[in-house]
């Protein structure tokens, strides 16, 4: 286990198709998985129980968790020669979801827990997967992946993102240093989302927004949100030291509205800050911009260009105009975008997200949107995809160009 790295959270994984006998009661009522001589080198040859999180993750942010445990066993131990593992569980919530050909990925964590997750075939949650633990092909038989020296990913702002889509909390490598920047802030609390933005920026030297646009943003990115979640991990402890007792016993009240705004916080900020860092870009780049500005229908599109003056005027030629959505992630959401701007035909939406299905992209190429990811993103996308991807050093060129 290396801090900072994929193995701190995961030790391996195993991964399959589900066949029509695992998950169809009308044709067999198991509540097993054949195992594997891949399996067993995920949970070795005793017969073993652990603890398990049953996860099920659909699109459209969808999802079911349900607690549970795990029995690894030989039905055949007692047999001089022969061995069939074989990997039992109790019928729940999630596995009530599963359907032939969804994918199944067992996880075994460094503290002997496993986490069993379940999604669609051919899903972004799917493709996530398997590029977050470094798998291709998935077939009916349990498939093995290590997590150690050989593959051994570093935590960044993408596999960060997945990681904490699984309900996993990441916990900083350099808190020490994050806590010598942020003490300030440690007696006020949380400052507007653009203060803490422009501050993150400050603590990031050696950077070119101009040469590097990507790299800039992903930078920028990355350090707000570990100073964000340092800094709210230091609120949050305050807050539980406080606690939430009354003269008339516990505020449970008080406990369900403080979790909820940790939660919405969290949620709201990201998108905000992500706006902020390339705002920032553009003044940089001497990029024409209006910010959130009405156009039909009551329409506020993220970004327009070069200007909302200019997009209002019939006269100005829209094929000059181009506009902006910014969605850190886009799950169902990236629709709206197309009821924005009428006068602009093909939208341009940037988001962080990694790994979005190849469906989800050939129905966004239909509806003439187009894709804008920094360029570090572009790696988590099939070959196929991209191609049609946009970094944003090329969405730069081509407004600067029409301006």
């Amino acid at each position: 286990m290396r801090r900072g790295f994929l193995s701190q959270y995961f030790e391996g994984v195993a991964v399959k198709r589900l066949s029509a006998v695992e998950v169809n009661s009308k044709v067999s009522n198991q509540h097993e998985f054949n195992g594997s001589r891949q399996m067993r080198k995920l949970l070795g040859d005793s017969r073993s129980t652990f603890k398990a999180r049953f996860l099920w993750l659909a699109e459209e942010n969808e999802e079911i968790s349900s607690e549970g445990s795990v029995t690894w066993y030989d039905a055949r131990e007692n047999h001089p020669t022969r061995s069939e593992y074989r990997l039992y569980f109790n019928r729940n919530d999630v596995m009530n979801q599963a359907k032939v050909n969804d994918m199944l990925l067992v996880a075994k964590k460094p503290d002997e827990t496993i986490l069993m997750i379940l999604v669609p075939k051919d899903s972004t949650r799917e493709h996530q997967l398997l590029w977050l633990f470094g798998l291709e092909e998935v077939g009916f038989t349990f498939n093995f992946q290590p997590i150690e020296d050989g593959y051994d990913p570093e935590i960044d702002f993408t596999t960060r993102y997945i990681l904490e889509e699984l309900g996993i909390e990441i916990n900083e490598t350099n808190e020490d240093y994050l806590d010598s920047i942020l003490e300030p802030y440690f007696k006020t609390g949380f400052p507007s989302t653009a203060v803490f933005s422009a501050f993150a920026r400050s603590t990031i030297k050696h950077v070119s927004p101009n040469e590097e646009p990507d790299a800039t943003l992903m930078l920028w990115i990355e350090q707000e949100e570990r100073l964000f979640r340092r800094l709210e991990r230091h609120m949050v402890s305050r807050r539980l030291e406080q606690g939430f007792k009354t003269n008339e016993g516990m505020d449970v009240e008080a406990f369900i509205q403080f979790s909820l705004s940790v939660h919405n916080r969290r949620k709201s900020r990201v998108g905000y800050a992500l706006e902020n860092h390339l705002e920032e870009i553009f003044k940089a780049n001497g990029i024409l911009y209006a910010r959130t500005q009405v156009t039909e229908h009551k329409s506020k599109p993220d970004f327009l260009f070069p200007n909302a003056e200019k997009y209002r005027d019939s006269s100005f030629p829209s094929k000059g105009l181009t506009m902006l959505g910014v969605k850190s992630t886009c799950k169902d959401r990236w629709r709206q975008v197309l009821a924005e701007a009428n006068r602009i035909k093909e939208k341009h939406l940037l988001t962080l997200e990694p790994a979005i299905s190849l469906n989800q992209t050939d129905e966004m190429k239909g509806s003439n949107l187009r894709l804008v990811l920094p360029k570090q993103v572009h790696a988590t996308y099939r070959i196929e995809q991209q191609d049609w991807l946009m970094d944003l050093n090329s969405f730069l060129l081509l407004v600067r160009d029409r301006q």
